[in-house]
């Protein structure tokens, strides 16, 4: 018969899906927009197709005076943290190849990663659990990395929690 039932999770009138997508925007926005005010060219949901991988980078920065490309993945939650460093090599990788190029119209000198994800208990929960991993894999934080974006200089790879409990709020990240 192949027939199969898909139920549908609900909260306060909304389907969850559309929930996650609206934090995920919100966070998007906020990290959009304090970039554009460090600087940076900015480009969201930059789609890529290249044999086998396909997919689309969150946020892709362009620092023009060092050549720098900064893939940005955000998430609004941590739920595996072998996918999302797997998929983030792969949009960094791909961005030195030709995407930066295709965007912007150079070749990067040097492409960084962060991650974004809520700062709250409970994704510092997930990331302490999982530090060792994403320790090796993205060892900027706070500070370090908030320094970097106001000037970056050559590559740099990182994890950076952005408050968006109050939408309304311009809190400075």
């Amino acid at each position: 018969m192949e027939a199969r039932s898909e139920p549908t999770i609900t909260w306060r009138g909304g389907d969850l899906d559309r929930l996650l997508d609206a934090r995920h925007a919100r966070l998007a926005g906020l990290v959009v927009d304090w970039l554009r005010a460090l600087g940076w060219r900015v480009d969201v949901e930059v789609t890529y197709a290249s044999f086998g991988e396909r997919g689309s980078i969150d946020i892709l920065g362009w620092w023009p005076m060092a050549r720098i490309a900064l893939v940005i993945e955000i998430k609004s939650e941590l739920a595996s943290v072998e996918a999302t460093l797997r998929k983030l090599d792969e949009k960094a990788r791909l961005t030195i190849d030709s995407i930066a190029e295709t965007r912007f119209g150079e070749r990067p000198r040097a492409v960084a990663r962060l991650l974004v994800l809520p700062d709250s208990t409970t994704e510092r929960r997930r990331v302490g659990r999982a530090e060792s991993v994403l320790g090796a894999a993205l060892p900027s934080r706070g500070t370090l990395l908030r320094r970097w974006l106001r000037a970056p200089s050559g590559p740099t790879r990182g994890l950076l929690f952005v408050a968006d409990t109050n939408p309304g709020s311009k809190r400075r990240q």
